[in-house]
Parts: C-alpha cells; sequence; structure tokens
C-alpha cells in the first residue's frame, strides 16, 4: 500500500513537473515571439525537426556568425529565387548561420536582388549552402544610374552624425606627412625582388631633385604644389618606370565593371582607364611596382547591400574572402603583406569595406577621414567628381573673372550631416553677401547652381555626411576658391598639391565667424588665389583618352608616390 501511495505520489510529482516545464516553455516562447523575429523561433523548431539543415556542407571555419545581423523582417520573408533573366556575371558567395541568416549576399527585393543556384528558401528556415547575388537586367540600368544612394538615411552606419572630438589643423596634417615619409610604416618584404632596388632607387632621385629640372611654369604653376621639382621628377619616374599588374580576379558586376556618371564616377573612371591603359599595365607580376584590385564600392554596395539592415558586415566579409583567396592563390600579397597593392574607392563605405588585410593596401578613398582610420603618406585622397554626361567629361569649365564675381560665398545643396544645418542656421538670408541655400529649384543643367558658383569668389564646400563632397572638385571646376569645411578631411592630392596655397580651411567650430575669415584675405590675395585655382584645374579633369598631369595620371601618381616613399632606404 505505501508502495502504490508513493508510486502514485511520484507520478504525480512528474506530472506537476512536467507542466511546470511545459509551462515555463510556453512562456519563453510567447517572450520571443514578441521579441524576436519570427525565423528565431522558426530556427529553434527545426532544430527538433531538421537539425542537419544547420550546417553547410563545407566546413564551418569558412564562415562567421554576424549575431543580430540577421535579414530584415521584410527580405526575410521575400526572398526570390531566379532561373534566369540575372545580371551577367553573377558573384558566388556561400555560408549561413545557424539561425537560419544568410552570412554573405543578403537578399531583399527592392534592391532588385536574387538568388541564383538556390532553390531553398529560408522562409521555414532551412537554408542554402551556396548563393549568387546579382542584379536582374530588367531595371538593373535604370538601378545603377541612380545618383543618390539607397542607404543614405540609413543613420545607424554614419560615424559622422557627431563633431569629432579630436581635430587635427592642416598645419598637423602637413607634420603628419612629414613624419610618414621620414619614418617609413612598410612592411619588410620577406623576399628581395629587383623592384625593390628600383622604388628605391626612385624614391632617392625624387629626394634630390632639383629646381633647374621645372621648365615651363605655364604648364606646372610651382606655387600650387608643395616642391615643384620632386613632383616634375617623381611623374618623369612614373612615366619612366612604373608598372601596374591588374587582377583578373573577381567577377562583374563589383570587379572589372564601371560606372561613368554620379557622384561616385571617380573609382569607375579609373578603373576603366587603368583597365584599357597600354603604357602601365603588364602581365607579368613579377616585375609589377604595384597591384591593383579593380573593385567599385558603389557597386559593392548596389550589389550586396540589404536596404534598411544597418548592416555592412557581408560587404567588408565578401572584399576579406577576395583577399583571402588571391593570397592564396598567389605570392604577391604575401610578400609585402598587400603594402604594394593598391584599390581606387569612392563609396563613403569604402574605408570599412577595406579594413583587415587590406588595411596595408594603399588606399586611394573619396571618404579620406582621419577618424575612419585613413593614414596619411600612405592612403591617397581621390577627389570625388560629380560626372553628369560621360560623353561630355568637360561641359560648363571656367567662370567670371574676379571683378565679376559679385557674390562673396556661395552653398546651396542637401542639409544633412551635422555641419550644413549650422551653416544654414547662421547665414541662410542673414547676409546679402553670403548666398546659402538648402536644394535650388531644378533646372536643366543645372544652371542657377553653375553660375551662382561662377559668380562666387568663394564656393562654400562643407561635409555632409562624410568629410567629402564634391563641391571641392566643381569649385575648382568653375574658377571659385573653395573654402572647406570639414574637420580631419585630408584634401585630394595632398601629398603634392599646396592645398592653402589656392584654398582656404576654416574649422567647422569657426562658422559663425565666416564673413570674417573671408574678409580678412586681401584681394590681392584673392586673385592670387583665383589664379592658381585655374591653374590646378588641369589636375582634376578626366579624358576619355588620358592625357598627361590630368585626373587619370594624378591618381596614378599619387598612389606611386607614397609607395615610393614607404619603402625603407637601405
Amino acid at each position: 500500500m505505501d508502495h502504490q501511495r508513493f508510486g502514485f505520489l511520484c507520478g504525480s510529482d512528474i506530472k506537476r513537473l512536467v507542466f511546470i516545464l511545459g509551462v515555463s516553455f510556453g512562456l519563453v516562447l510567447v517572450t520571443q515571439y514578441f521579441e524576436f523575429p519570427s525565423a528565431t523561433l522558426l530556427s529553434i523548431f527545426s532544430v527538433f525537426t531538421n537539425s542537419t539543415a544547420f550546417f553547410p556542407t563545407e566546413s564551418s571555419s569558412n564562415f562567421e556568425l554576424l549575431g543580430n545581423n540577421s535579414l530584415s523582417n521584410s527580405s526575410r520573408n521575400n526572398v526570390a529565387v531566379a532561373d534566369s533573366n540575372v545580371y551577367e556575371g553573377s558573384v558566388n558567395m556561400s555560408g549561413l548561420a545557424s539561425n537560419g541568416t544568410v552570412i554573405q549576399g543578403y537578399v531583399d527585393q527592392n534592391t532588385s536582388l536574387v538568388l541564383e543556384k538556390s532553390r531553398i528558401s529560408v522562409n521555414n528556415g532551412s537554408v542554402a549552402t551556396e548563393i549568387a547575388p546579382v542584379l536582374l537586367k530588367n531595371g538593373s540600368s535604370e538601378f545603377l544610374s541612380n545618383n543618390d544612394s539607397p542607404m543614405a538615411n540609413v543613420s545607424s552606419t554614419k560615424k559622422s552624425k557627431k563633431p569629432s572630438t579630436t581635430v587635427f589643423s592642416i598645419a598637423q596634417m602637413n607634420d603628419l606627412l612629414r613624419q610618414s615619409h621620414a619614418s617609413s610604416h612598410s612592411v619588410r618584404p620577406l623576399w628581395p625582388s629587383e623592384v625593390d632596388q628600383q622604388v628605391i632607387f626612385a624614391r632617392s632621385q625624387i629626394e634630390n631633385a632639383y629646381a633647374s629640372i621645372v621648365k615651363d611654369d605655364t604648364i606646372l604653376y610651382a606655387p600650387i604644389y608643395r616642391n615643384i621639382s620632386m613632383f616634375e621628377r617623381s611623374y618623369e619616374l612614373m612615366e619612366n618606370m612604373l608598372k601596374v599588374y591588374i587582377y583578373e580576379e573577381g567577377e562583374k558586376p563589383i570587379f572589372h565593371q564601371s560606372l561613368l556618371e554620379g557622384i561616385y564616377a571617380s573609382e569607375g573612371w579609373f578603373i576603366k582607364l587603368m583597365e584599357d591603359n597600354k603604357k602601365f599595365v603588364t602581365r607579368d607580376p613579377k616585375e609589377a611596382h604595384l597591384y591593383y584590385i579593380p573593385f567599385s564600392s558603389r557597386l559593392l554596395e548596389l550589389t550586396l547591400y540589404v536596404r534598411h539592415s544597418h548592416s555592412r558586415t557581408n560587404l567588408i566579409e565578401y572584399m576579406k574572402n577576395y583577399t583571402d583567396m588571391i593570397s592564396a592563390k598567389y605570392s604577391f600579397w604575401n610578400r609585402t603583406g598587400g603594402s604594394d597593392h593598391f584599390v581606387v574607392a569612392c563609396h563613403d563605405w569604402a574605408p570599412a569595406e577595406t579594413r583587415g588585410h587590406m588595411l596595408n593596401c594603399i588606399r586611394a578613398l573619396c571618404n579620406a577621414d582621419i577618424d575612419v582610420g585613413f593614414r596619411i603618406g600612405k592612403d591617397v585622397s581621390l577627389p570625388e567628381t560629380y560626372v553628369r554626361s560621360a560623353q561630355n567629361l568637360q561641359k560648363n569649365l571656367d567662370g567670371n573673372p574676379p571683378s565679376q564675381r559679385p557674390i562673396l560665398a556661395f552653398f546651396a545643396g542637401n542639409v544633412h550631416g551635422f555641419v550644413r544645418p549650422i551653416l544654414l542656421e547662421y547665414w541662410e538670408n542673414k547676409d546679402p553677401d553670403i548666398k546659402i541655400f538648402g536644394p535650388l529649384p531644378h533646372e536643366k543643367g543645372n544652371r542657377n547652381y553653375i553660375e551662382y558658383m561662377k559668380s562666387s569668389k568663394y564656393c562654400i564646400c562643407p561635409r555632409g555626411h562624410e568629410v567629402n563632397s564634391p563641391r571641392i572638385v566643381e569649385s575648382v571646376f568653375y574658377e571659385c576658391v573653395p573654402v572647406i569645411i570639414s574637420d580631419n578631411y585630408i584634401p585630394p592630392f595632398f601629398e603634392v598639391l599646396d592645398w592653402e596655397s589656392f584654398a582656404v580651411f576654416v574649422s567647422e567650430k569657426d562658422i559663425p565667424d565666416l564673413k570674417n575669415i573671408l574678409l580678412s584675405i586681401s584681394e590681392q590675395k584673392y586673385v592670387e588665389m583665383y589664379k592658381r585655382v585655374k591653374k590646378v584645374q588641369q589636375h582634376f579633369l578626366w579624358h576619355t583618352e588620358p592625357v598627361k598631369y590630368d585626373l587619370f595620371h594624378m591618381i596614378l601618381h599619387s598612389v606611386w608616390y607614397n609607395r615610393v616613399f614607404q619603402t625603407k632606404l637601405i
């Protein structure tokens, strides 16, 4: 009897315990339902129904979990799978997290991305082992020609939403450049090469260049350069010596493809002209002084970024996988740790996309911000050039002479970032001599904007979301002295151009004193700066067939110059 009672009690206790555990488990699920995306619950159930679905067929060491960087609810439930009608040249990528999150190759129907080579939906928590994100043909031209980035309002990825805590003056930047050249941070090659001796010879020649080399100041106007002799000698050596090896690896559209219009056109034109070049390009990597990775940061974003995901992790991972691939396939990267490799990238996110393994590379970046890891003397500040017509690259150049510029200062544009609202707060409709506006009414050919620039002595170039702005180059086009209001921004070709000779730098904190700063510049000095802006213009022009000292050659020269001065003298 006691044994029966004991068994009954035990059975009751067990039932009670099971009931309590069941209720607890149910409460946990209800809580997760309201706090986590639905795919999280689906993946929990899939553990019991099909646990093997979570493990790719390849080694798990190839994948990296993204934690909370999962697909947004909208994209998670709208994954498209396509058999055809896809953009030519898709990119194969793979890897999934254990909760069903796609590691690489995010998918969002709003960005015209689809999955190819995958027949497994993520709607039910199951996963695919290989995916290829591509752009749809129907609509790709419209999508690619859109100059407004789809992630322009993604605040969580913008590090420049508040002022920098440490501000470097232009004088301090000059000191950093001198220090960089005096004490090289270059990685010592693992084994010697003949090209190292050639680069060391070039450095010696540049450092010992004499002023008598300068032949004609109508071509190169000495006051706009840090050292005209060193620049001319370096350029001459580049023309006579430089060989560039271009990696053939990498599929379109991210690699070997160019966007030639819009605010990111600098990288597109450089890719096109570099790959078409016969003078500098070599097919023999052993004779190369530089190795070029021809990727487009803009096309990387258009191809792989998921709108509203607030994550660039898959873009960064994609570039890491690429460098892992070329370093495993070739010895050239490993010999120098990538320090003789370079990229040219204009998108705002390029500093993040080229970190990690690529941080040793010479990075030509539009977003040349000390705050996000730009290294003076190694990296190159790439001009952001707004190309409106790839068929007419020099349209509307020049401007009015100084006597026909009645406006003291001008700015118009979208009000984003933290600097422009301050600029408008202090100066919009406050002073007849200073024309500060938000976006101007649209006119064909942007006539209003261009006429203001051509009629102003100084053109205000404030930072937006990031430090760079196409207004700096536009100011040069229209012979308007640029006024750069962007703390910690390294202006283009900083290693060779003396920007203080033809531009004005105003600290962000000094915006309230803007007019007094400009009026303190004498008329004589302004006229000389105007003259120098005209002289420097040749360095900021694209040509369908490159010409000496133009923008293509200046980008390549700055990469070459920094390569030379990052080489240790023996």
